[in-house]
């Protein structure tokens, strides 16, 4: 790292903690609205200055225009995770394809990956990007597992973390070292991949938020990895985001126990608040299960989007987020 770099960690870390002793993270009268509802806000929110809010739900990719209205954007997506790139295009995880795609401005599709090394993919479920262009997206595979065709050399299944290069390679970065990934998200620096492991079908299995070491060429260091948080036996983390000064908005937790996999009563649903380093500094609870992801928007990226229990909600910041669209968000 150089010189700069260290600096502006720095700057950044001593920022972070300045505001967590004073700052509350929410505007003092925000309370969760209601942005749509009936399946809309399922999963993957991403937010766009011309089209608004769009969110995974019901198979479809709905669209919250400006005004204010719901309605399908894109019919049959079959999509989960949703991310602008740095230009305005849409990348979308397609856990019914089986696939990575890119949406164009004028609506163009084009499939990004859908096999490594010749086998399907499980079930593509969130996606980041670092400053270089290279995207990384997780590959669980929850409820029927049949069908899955991508194994380690003992007959194991892999449920990886993947890379794509711009120039379209694809490379495994995370594979058993992690039970089941899910959110995924790069630091601004590109200096660390934060992994939500969720493991929510297994007894004793993984609820935890890591923090992994990235290096230059995009390859992870497990030798410096950092648990960051272990929800234990609630439900574990899924989607995350970061505002300007680093902290992690998290989606996470169960207002109802589901034993036998999830029978914390302490783990409530809603967003988790951490400093990178993976101090606690706020809770928001949202109130229908499951809370799955969040993305930052509004022309000042002070407002925070919410989806839980099919619920698209949103609610006002202090702080505001960390995008890559618009490129002035960053």
């Amino acid at each position: 790292m150089t010189s700069f770099s260290r600096l502006a960690a720095l700057w950044l870390l001593a920022s972070v903690l300045h505001a967590s002793a004073g700052e509350s993270l929410f505007e003092s009268d925000a309370k969760l609205k209601v942005e749509a509802a009936g399946g809309a806000g399922g999963e993957g929110p991403a937010w766009d200055p011309a089209l608004g809010v769009l969110s995974s739900g019901n198979g479809h990719i709905f669209r919250l225009d400006r005004k204010g209205n719901s309605r399908i954007y894109r019919k049959d997506a079959g999509t989960n995770g949703l991310l602008f790139d740095p230009t305005g295009r849409l990348l979308d995880c397609e856990p019914v394809q089986r696939r990575v795609t890119r949406t164009e401005r004028d609506g163009t599709i084009t499939v990004l990956t859908d096999r490594y090394q010749g086998k399907r993919y499980n079930q593509p479920n969130d996606l980041t990007m670092d400053s270089h262009g290279r995207i990384y997206f997780s590959d669980p595979r929850y409820g029927d597992r049949d069908g899955m065709e991508i194994l380690d050399d003992q007959g194991r299944t892999i449920e990886g973390v993947y890379r794509i290069d711009p120039d379209g390679k694809v490379t495994r970065v995370i594979g058993r070292e992690l039970e089941r990934p899910n959110g995924v998200l790069v630091s601004a620096d590109d200096r660390f991949l934060f992994v939500a492991d969720n493991n929510n079908n297994t007894l004793g299995g993984a609820r935890k938020l890591w923090r992994f070491k990235l290096r230059q060429d995009g390859t992870v260091d497990f030798q410096k990895r950092k648990l960051l948080f272990d929800w234990r036996t609630g439900r574990g983390p899924d989607g995350l985001k970061q505002d300007r000064l680093g902290r992690l908005y998290v989606a996470g937790g169960l207002n109802k126990p589901s034993p036998p996999f999830e029978p914390a009563k302490d783990k409530k649903g809603g967003i988790y608040v951490f400093t990178p380093e993976g101090k606690l500094l706020d809770f928001l609870p949202v109130p229908r299960d499951e809370v799955t992801n969040c993305a930052f928007g509004g022309d000042d990226l002070r407002t925070l989007y919410i989806t839980g229990g099919g619920t698209l909600y949103s609610i006002r910041t202090t702080t505001p987020g960390r995008v890559l669209w618009p490129k002035s968000g960053k």
